[in-house]
């Protein structure tokens, strides 16, 4: 007897275990790289940018070497959007038009929504291989260092590269506090409700239960986190740590920078009338 594929959790904001020349990469280097790739395609979201940055992230990601069990698994749900996503953007017509027999389909609708779809695919997976190669206790001085600049306008950009770095420590625990919880509540027998208002007001009960428990939750994790901030020093070791670029992390973003500036240049003149 077979028993039923588990679908894989998200898992973010925990590093991959190992090592490789992507893992030891300077964390703002990582964050330059997202918000460069990121505005690339904001401004120039067409085919020969996505390529490109699909090409050097599958590249990233084949030397990081990630393995595939970390991949999550994808919702049916999800599917059935982007099936009816790309049908409502089919009928929107537009050019090119494909001529079969004495039928014309205008493919321009759906043509952009597959691109806008690959945008999001490109720029999450990008997102994810940061996440899986990026200790979150690298990001506050990264961040530190990066908006130091920012310090000659009296911008308090040491207590922002704090806050982000205990953001983004608590979010995977109580992201898994979150799913005990949800599991706990579908553990608890239900009883037999006849009208549709006891369910509804079952319903609400239930909601209530879990927002209570999700702020508790929430305030004794802060106070455990709190309590061994203190014991390590405070705050201000959390984004004081020394980091720096090294030369691997100027080499990357010199290629990265030529990724850049190729995809502006090519669509603005041999791409421009196409």
């Amino acid at each position: 007897m077979t028993t039923a594929r588990q679908p894989r959790p998200v898992v973010l904001l925990r590093p991959v275990p190992g090592t490789s020349p992507i893992h030891e990469l300077w964390a703002g280097t990582k964050l330059v790289v997202v918000l460069g790739f990121s505005a690339l395609l904001a401004f120039y979201p067409d085919w020969v940018p996505i390529a490109l940055v699909a090409i050097l992230i599958g590249t990233a990601i084949r030397m990081a070497r990630i393995p595939r069990g970390v991949l999550p698994s994808v919702p049916k749900w999800l599917w059935l959007l982007l099936l009816l996503g790309a049908v409502t953007a089919a009928l929107g017509g537009g050019a090119p038009v494909l001529h079969l027999a004495s039928h014309a389909f205008e493919l321009g609708g759906l043509l952009k929504f597959v691109r806008i779809t690959v945008v999001a695919i490109v720029l999450l997976a990008l997102g994810m291989m940061v996440s899986w190669t990026t200790n979150v206790a690298d990001i506050a001085p990264a961040v530190a260092r990066l908006g130091r600049p920012l310090k000659f306008f009296r911008i308090p950009v040491d207590d922002w590269a704090v806050a982000l770095a205990l953001s983004l420590r608590a979010f995977p625990m109580l992201l898994d506090e979150f799913r005990l919880l949800y599991a706990a509540r579908r553990l608890r027998p239900r009883p037999v409700l006849t009208s549709r208002r006891a369910r509804r007001r079952r319903w609400a009960i239930e909601m209530v239960d879990l927002m209570s428990a999700g702020v508790t939750v929430a305030l004794r994790r802060a106070d455990e986190m709190g309590d061994a901030i203190t014991a390590r020093g405070g705050t201000g070791t959390i984004s004081a740590a020394p980091s720096g670029p090294k030369r691997a992390d100027w080499v990357v973003l010199a290629i990265c920078g030529l990724v850049c500036v190729v995809s502006v240049g090519l669509q603005m003149t041999v791409l421009a009338g196409i």
